[in-house]
């Protein structure tokens, strides 16, 4: 017999070396080396199977002694949803690497407008949801423990006192918490993947599958005397008849499967954990094999067990009793070490995960609300919210083994796990709904799970503290407050249903009902709608969908905030890649929209979206509240200058910062001008057409005596001057449209050669002063994918300039193209007398005409920089060149791959309509 202190040497044994083995993968991560193992769909598959803790190893073998075949069902609903509803698993690991969700409270809050009240409520049903699960786990190990503590009683029930359980549970709760302190907060930035637990989490999936398979394989041939015997055993036995209660395993399915994607542990390892969609094309049907697998031998221990064990012993512990019976004390420690790895990765992973969800929606939040009189040391952010995490994890464990105090450690253990399944069920419809329904709205998911959560507390987790722990008796028997149809187990007065059924039917049945109906009377915020359309449409666009104003921005302030909590090392980094991104060289970066946005991506990964969000919402997003106020989310400037070493640098970088805030308010000086010069102008440009047509229709409708000539003049000087305010109104719109970000770009592929011979014939369509126009149609040759009408609207533009103004005795048009390595390069160069240098900066304004000449109402250039604007590139004048040069740029990545040679051209080129000579 093996002694209790053997066991726990082995157990220490073990543990260090699953320390070892992640320490190994997380510096070998931390070099870029072995990626080929620690990003492989076999390491993902095998992380998955946290889903199977000593509920399954220990408890389905005691589920299908106590009631048969049903025990089937916690594999059903998993393998279920990994086949049938791939492409929705896909969807969801999506969503959470295009948002760099952390926790599925992260995913909920942040679909739902990015709402830490909701990720505060899901984060606390999360927290109670799980806690009968850790202390599920808890009372497996003390059970497994106790058979081994009592060499003298091999075969005494495991209810008995050989061992103080209390005790031993607690030590038990204080090494797992340890462990996963150990692993699980050595880094700060959740999105950076915790290889080293996924890896020992996966070396524990082959550690319990081989023990059960062994202890299955001894059972079998060692004890049952063969495969043929094994089976006739099992039909003689009760659990071998095929009596299907369908209300039970309906129920019990849909809670195994709804636990699949709404328990922490499995989002934390499923979503959070991904490094690549196409690993779950693997773990589609991997992790459904590794489940049969995990099944194969229960009905025959289960059967075996019945079969040899004294009547009264515990079935849920015959995976080890059967093995200690015949003296086989090897295979029974290896199959208490597959117990002990199914309960230890169980608890690493789900204290990971709700210590995240913790520390990011409640201990952050309130920290910062009482921090407001600003900050004593730089990065205390990064600080807090490892502290928080570690703290967290003590708390949570320290529940489960409440739980288990508080519930005796009694009860089977499948019993203990279905409460925990019914808990955490209650995120799906939120979760579901938020991802495939525009409509769902943050007031019909707070209702929902409200709903929801408040029947399962009331007829599932209470109940299960038994009489008059939790819940009188006499509140079982006649209901609260006497109400007969309030009992936990016959709600509105329907009595005859399985509590189990019961429970799950009448919680996720009113959670949904509730979520749906207030969704469809409540009407959601615009950031909530931007979410949704996120969410939903994640495969059309997967980029989060606040789009920051960030004007009133500072970099300096930024950079502060992302000190504290990314670091020194890491926020530096980030800017500096920002930096070179925008071109500013050693320069902090501008705060535009994009990087604004990449910034709360990237704070999202270490505090949560929520959390993120209403940080840079404090800076960017108009908040009223001063610098003072901004100071406790970031740092106090003044510790920038902590190291002396830096000192000379940092006071370049507060230079360059008041000169971008002088250049600033310069801009800002200057934006009201034009304000009130746009004021003028449009109602100069808007009044004169006006006042001609009403002149000449008083002439056509007063003067007596006109003759038909002056009357058809008058009339169309009165059309002319009509198209004239059209043209301008509908400039208007389109410069608005544009600037507001409101237009949807059409993309599609097109040749760059066909797109300036449509902008030349229709700049060019009823001219009356001839433009000569050359090119160069090889070099015309590149096929390019954008919005192809607006980048002929441009085009038009700059070619009909050229027209109207080229001021030269024969106007003439040189348009060349090449491929560089930043993108496509287009000159329109003509042989004008160009733009004087003080008219350069004014060109791309609203109203701005130089020459004075022309019908136009000088919003062409201004339309035509917006549209460069949204299609990713720019528009330029090239005031080095002779003559007025403008200079189109488009991105690399409207470029096509490079179209197969046709052949030189032979002969000049001749433009078809013009008739010109179109060579360079």
């Amino acid at each position: 017999m093996v002694s209790l202190n053997q066991l726990v040497a082995v157990c220490l044994m073990y543990v260090a070396g699953l320390f070892i083995v992640a320490f190994a993968a997380e510096r070998a991560a931390l070099r870029g080396q072995g990626g080929w193992l620690l990003r492989s769909p076999l390491v993902y598959t095998l992380s998955l199977s946290i889903y199977c803790t000593a509920w399954t190893f220990y408890g389905a073998v005691g589920y299908a002694a106590r009631s048969g075949l049903e025990y089937v069902t916690i594999y059903l609903g998993p393998s279920l949803v990994m086949i049938g509803w791939w492409w929705g698993l896909r969807r969801l690991v999506r969503i959470g690497r295009s948002h760099r969700v952390t926790s599925i409270a992260d995913l909920i809050s942040s679909r739902y407008g990015k709402s830490n009240t909701l990720a505060i409520v899901v984060t606390i049903m999360a927290v109670i949801g799980v806690t009968p699960y850790i202390a599920l786990q808890l009372q497996s190990v003390i059970l497994s423990l106790s058979i081994f503590a009592a060499p003298d009683v091999p075969l005494a029930e495991a209810g008995g006192d050989v061992i103080n359980r209390g005790q031993a549970a607690l030590w038990v709760a204080a090494g797992l918490t340890l462990f996963t302190v150990l692993f699980g907060t050595r880094n700060l930035n959740v999105n950076e993947r915790h290889h080293g637990v996924v890896i020992a989490i996966a070396v524990e999936a082959v550690v319990k599958l081989l023990a059960l398979v062994a202890v299955g394989i001894y059972v079998i041939w060692g004890l049952a005397g063969g495969l043929s015997e094994t089976l006739a055993k099992i039909d003689a036995s009760d659990i071998g008849q095929w009596e299907v209660q369908g209300s039970r395993w309906a129920a019990l399915t849909v809670l195994s499967g709804a636990a699949l994607l709404c328990l922490p542990r499995m989002f934390q390892v499923m979503v959070v954990e991904n490094d690549d969609e196409r690993q779950l094309q693997i773990a589609s049907w991997a992790f459904p094999l590794y489940l049969m697998l995990m099944s194969l031998f229960v009905v025959p221990i289960a059967v075996v067990g019945l079969d040899l064990m004294p009547e009264g012993s515990n079935p849920d512990l015959f995976v080890l009793s059967l093995p200690l019976s015949q003296g086989q004390n090897g295979l029974a420690m290896l199959s208490f070490l597959g117990g002990f790895s199914s309960a230890t990765s169980m608890v690493i992973v789900a204290t990971l995960a709700l210590s995240t969800m913790v520390s990011n929606h409640i201990v952050m939040p309130i920290w910062l609300a009482l921090r407001r009189d600003g900050a004593t040391q730089s990065g205390d952010v990064r600080n807090i919210v490892i502290l928080a995490r570690r703290l967290s994890i003590f708390c949570v464990v320290g529940l489960g083994y409440l739980y288990y105090r508080a519930s005796g450690g009694s009860g089977a253990l499948a019993a203990i796990g279905t409460i925990s399944f019914g808990g955490v069920a209650q995120f799906l419809p939120a979760m579901l709904g938020g991802v495939l329904w525009r409509g769902a709205t943050r007031a019909g998911a707070l209702c929902g799970l409200g709903t929801g959560f408040a029947l399962w507390v009331f007829t599932m987790l209470l109940p299960s503290f038994g009489a008059d722990v939790a819940l009188s008796s006499a509140t079982l028997e006649r209901g609260l407050w006497g109400l007969a149809w309030l009992r936990p187990e016959a709600l509105f007065g329907i009595a005859g249903i399985d509590p189990t059924v019961h429970a799950v039917v009448w919680s996720l049945s009113l959670n949904t009902l509730v979520f749906v109906v207030v969704s469809l009377f409540s009407f959601p915020a615009p950031l909530e709608r931007l979410q949704g359309a996120q969410f939903v449409n994640v495969f059309d666009h997967s980029g989060p969908a606040r789009g920051w104003t960030a004007s009133v921005a500072g970099s300096e302030d930024l950079m502060i905030m992302a000190q504290r909590i990314l670091g020194a090392r890491e926020a530096q980094a980030f800017f500096t890649r920002e930096a070179e991104r925008q071109g500013q060289g050693q320069r902090l970066p501008e705060p535009t929209p994009r990087f604004v946005q990449a910034l709360e991506r990237e704070l999202a990964a270490s505090v949560g979206a929520a959390t993120a969000h209403a940080m840079v919402a404090q800076i960017v997003g108009g908040a009223s509240v001063s610098v003072q106020d901004l100071l406790a989310v970031a740092d106090e400037s003044a510790q920038m200058l902590e190291y002396s070493s830096q000192l000379e640098t940092k006071s370049r970088e507060l230079t360059e910062t008041a000169a971008q805030l002088r250049a600033a308010n310069e801009k800002l000086t200057q934006l009201s001008l034009q304000k009130d010069s746009f004021l003028s102008q449009i109602s100069h440009e808007l009044r004169t057409p006006m006042t001609s047509i009403r002149s000449f229709s008083e002439i056509l409708r007063d003067a007596p005596g006109l003759t038909d000539a002056d009357k058809n003049r008058y009339a169309t000087i009165i059309h002319s001057e009509t198209i004239r305010l059209t043209r301008l109104l509908d400039d208007l719109l389109d410069l608005s449209v544009l600037e507001n970000g409101q237009v949807t770009l059409n993309q599609r592929e097109g040749n760059l050669r066909d797109l300036l011979d449509l902008a030349v014939t229709t700049a060019q369509a009823g001219a009356t002063r001839p433009l000569k126009v050359l090119r160069d149609p090889q070099a015309e040759d590149i096929t390019l994918t954008s919005d192809l009408d607006r980048l002929v609207q441009v085009f038009i533009n700059l070619v009909t300039n050229a027209r109207k103004y080229c001021a030269a005795d024969q106007p003439q048009l040189v348009i060349s193209a090449q491929v560089t390595a930043q993108g496509l390069v287009i000159d329109f160069v003509d042989n004008g007398h160009g733009i004087d240098a003080g008219s350069e900066a004014l060109i791309f304004e609203k109203f701005s005409r130089i020459t004075g000449e022309g019908d136009g109402a000088g919003l062409g250039l201004a339309i035509c920089r917006e549209i460069m604007c949204r299609l990713g590139g720019e528009i330029s004048f090239l005031g080095n060149v002779p003559g007025t040069a403008f200079r189109v740029q488009l991105p690399q990545s409207v470029l096509a791959p490079p179209a197969k040679d046709t052949g030189p051209v032979v002969g000049p080129a001749v433009d078809p309509v013009l008739g010109a000579d179109t060579r360079s």
